[in-house]
C-alpha cells in the first residue's frame, strides 16, 4: 500500500481549455447539431466545446452547494461529441443536449 502525503496542494495538471473566441459550428450554440459539428473545422469544433462549457457551467442556482452547472474537460467533450456525431442517426441531435447530459453524469463543478 502506498501512502501519499501533501500540504493541501495538488500536482494534478489542469487541462488547457479550448479557445472561446470566434464562431463555432452552426448559427448558435442553442441550435447547433451534429450535422453542423461534422461540417465544422477542428478549430470551430474546439470553439464550440468552449462555448458549450461556458453555457453549461453558468449559474444554475442560488444555494451555496450548487451555484454553477457541471462541465466536462474540453478534450473529453470533444471526443464525446465526435463519437456521437459520427453516427448518421445523430445528425439532428443538439450539441448542448448531448453535452449537458454527459456533464450531469461525468462532469465536475464549474469554477465560480
Amino acid at each position: 500500500m502506498t501512502v501519499v502525503g501533501g500540504c493541501g496542494g495538488s500536482n494534478r495538471h489542469r487541462p488547457t481549455e479550448f479557445p472561446n473566441a470566434g464562431p463555432g459550428v452552426g448559427q448558435s450554440i442553442r441550435t447547433a447539431n451534429c450535422s453542423d459539428w461534422k461540417r465544422g473545422s477542428a478549430e470551430q469544433r474546439r470553439r464550440t466545446v468552449a462555448q458549450l462549457r461556458n453555457f453549461a457551467g453558468g449559474p444554475v442556482g442560488s444555494s451555496s452547494g450548487l451555484q454553477n452547472g457541471p462541465v466536462l474537460d474540453d478534450q473529453r467533450a470533444y471526443k464525446l461529441l465526435d463519437s456521437y456525431c459520427a453516427r448518421y442517426l445523430a445528425r439532428g441531435f443538439k450539441l448542448y443536449k448531448l453535452y449537458d447530459r454527459a456533464a450531469a453524469f461525468l462532469g465536475h463543478a464549474a469554477p465560480n
